[in-house]
């Protein structure tokens, strides 16, 4: 039997092999209850964002404040937030896709061109098992909280996603080709399973 603690949302998974039965398997649940609170409590709590708060959007730390306007309004690093909250946080996310589809459009072009490809299109999602990836046809994913990391973060899984249009695999050659593209990339990858998680806990759902 195996426990397992998401380091995104906390989401806690018991693995039993056939033939346990479901009272074995609580007890044994039960006998790791210390090592599971010490793991939870290692761990970010997600919260909803809203004025008091910051973020860092590519790179520039912004300041939420309460707004009057009915719209987000963006000036220098502080963001006016309308109300009511939920109303806010919607408008926050959308303008936060909109960074991110921009940036990451930037930097597929820029490493698209490099190796002479050409991919199909690109799609943002919220995704928690992968931070990007790309199809068999060329069409590159990428998690739109990517914006939220640093901008060495953000490219390094662009330049990543980009080297499958040339290598559909992760052999060595595709690492070849990611290391053309980027550079060294041990820092960002370090960052990635480290520090990637933590971008989970802000909150924009209603």
């Amino acid at each position: 039997m195996t426990l397992r603690i998401s380091r995104i949302d906390g989401g806690v998974t018991l693995t039993v092999p056939r033939g346990v039965s479901e009272q074995e398997a609580l007890a044994f649940a039960a006998e790791k209850q210390g090592w599971i609170s010490t793991h939870l409590s290692k761990q970010a709590t997600a919260s909803s964002v809203g004025p008091g708060q910051s973020l860092d959007v590519a790179g520039q730390r912004f300041f939420l404040r309460d707004g009057t306007g009915k719209r987000l309004q963006v000036d220098g690093n502080v963001i006016a937030l309308p109300q009511p909250a939920e109303k806010g946080r919607a408008q926050l996310q959308a303008w936060l896709k909109e960074q991110a589809r921009a940036e990451l459009t930037r930097a597929s072009d820029r490493y698209a061109g490099r190796i002479g490809r050409r991919y199909q299109r690109i799609t943002l999602r919220d995704t928690r098992s992968r931070w990007g990836s790309c199809s068999s046809a060329g069409a590159l994913m990428y998690s739109w909280r990517l914006i939220l990391a640093p901008p060495a973060v953000l490219d390094y899984v662009a330049a990543h996603e980009v080297a499958h249009l040339q290598e559909m695999n992760h052999s060595p050659a595709f690492w070849q080709v990611v290391r053309d593209l980027y550079g060294p990339h041990d820092a960002e990858r370090k960052w990635l399973r480290q520090e990637g998680p933590n971008l989970h806990r802000f909150r924009f759902e209603a």
